[in-house]
């Protein structure tokens, strides 16, 4: 029988800067409760676009997140309008792929948009630290002017149409990010 590996001793490296959750007028306290724990435990900023469909004193929202709101770096936005704003700076990439020394930059936004409408897999984004994964309510989704306003950033995750018509948030957004830390932590190694 193999002895685990205590926990801080497992070889995964943390992005500096981290990366950013934003949740567009999220419905359903739970999910915000369990995304906020989610940010927790990956050092995640959680970025919240009102309005939210609840109180962030709301009972559910504080049971889903347990006692890890302190660990949380919470930011509220009045609208997405404002959002935007305060996070319009690009970010540089070189042509091609990964950051490198003395090659040629190409502006990119450092913001990913998930939806059942995305034209491209979530794996394919390339994701750095300090993006932006912007995900939208559980009811509405994001808003169609802002996903055809920025085609090339819009991403799904495959699910069968047929059955369901999207994921939960808190799994999706889960998923996201792991992929997100996954390719991050390939780059540090």
């Amino acid at each position: 029988m193999t002895t685990p590996r205590p926990r801080n001793q497992l070889p995964f490296q943390w992005p500096d800067p981290p990366f950013n959750i934003v949740l567009v007028e999220p419905d359903i306290p739970q999910n915000t409760g369990n995304i906020a724990r989610l940010c927790a435990a990956t050092g995640t900023t959680l970025n919240l676009v009102e309005p939210l469909g609840f109180q962030l004193t709301d009972k559910l929202v504080k049971r889903a997140g347990l006692d890890y709101w302190d660990s949380v770096d919470v930011r509220k936005f009045p609208n997405l309008g404002t959002f935007m704003e305060k996070n319009s700076k690009a970010r540089a990439r070189p042509q091609g792929g990964r950051p490198r020394e003395c090659e040629a930059t190409t502006e990119r936004s450092g913001k990913f948009y998930f939806s059942t409408n995305g034209a491209k897999n979530y794996t394919e984004a390339d994701y750095q630290p300090g993006d932006c994964l912007i995900f939208g309510s559980e009811s509405k989704g994001l808003p169609l002017e802002l996903l055809e306003a920025n085609p090339d950033d819009v991403y799904n995750i495959p699910i069968q149409l047929d059955h369901v018509r999207s994921l939960n948030l808190a799994n999706a957004a889960s998923i996201v990010l792991y992929e997100a830390l996954r390719q991050a932590n390939c780059e540090t190694k």
